[in-house]
């Protein structure tokens, strides 16, 4: 590309009007919950975590996330199909994992962290463990959380969560435990 076709690229770029989304229908979070980034990660799994036909506080889950914000689980979309992200928003989240929450008991806990953060965005690397009881010794299920967010001066928001549950070809590295 020529100096003056980068040159035109940029401004057609930058003639595009910025999408803002507010939160103007975003449920009211509790403070607790979006005051901090550990508050935020605490919250974020302890609305999906419970038992067996319990319906989640989908309130206080949507309370959490930007509007727009995306949930990236990666997954095989069939049995012989590769590894490939699935692109979800809240709702998708939501009606994805409810008909298994309503027959499973689902705990989900984080084991591990690593955070970074440049002025109001943060990068969370979180290891989880998941049970189908509360007080199960062992999980069913081990993963990472690669979870971004952003503070807008008053609070967290949860941009994104994108993740890979563990396998025996790509087992959870020992520096995320």
């Amino acid at each position: 590309m020529s100096k003056s076709e980068r040159r035109v690229a940029k401004s057609n770029i930058e003639a595009q009007p910025a999408v803002r989304l507010g939160p103007s229908n975003i449920p009211k979070a509790n403070p607790a919950d979006v005051a901090s980034i550990d508050g935020i990660i605490t919250a974020a799994y302890d609305s999906i975590s419970g038992p067996a036909g319990e319906k989640r506080n989908w309130e206080r889950e949507r309370s959490l996330y930007y509007p727009g914000a995306r949930l990236i689980p990666t997954a095989k979309p069939g049995e012989n199909d590769d590894f490939a992200p699935e692109t979800l928003d809240v709702d998708g989240f939501i009606a994805r994992v409810e008909s298994y929450f309503a027959e499973h008991g689902f705990y989900e806990k984080e084991i591990a962290r690593r955070t970074e953060q440049f002025g109001r965005i943060a990068h969370v690397w979180s290891t989880y463990e998941s049970r189908q009881n509360a007080d199960d010794t062992e999980p069913f299920m081990r993963g990472i959380n690669s979870i971004q967010l952003f503070h807008d001066g008053s609070r967290w928001w949860i941009v994104s969560i994108y993740w890979q549950h563990e396998s025996p070809e790509h087992p959870v590295p020992e520096e995320y435990l």
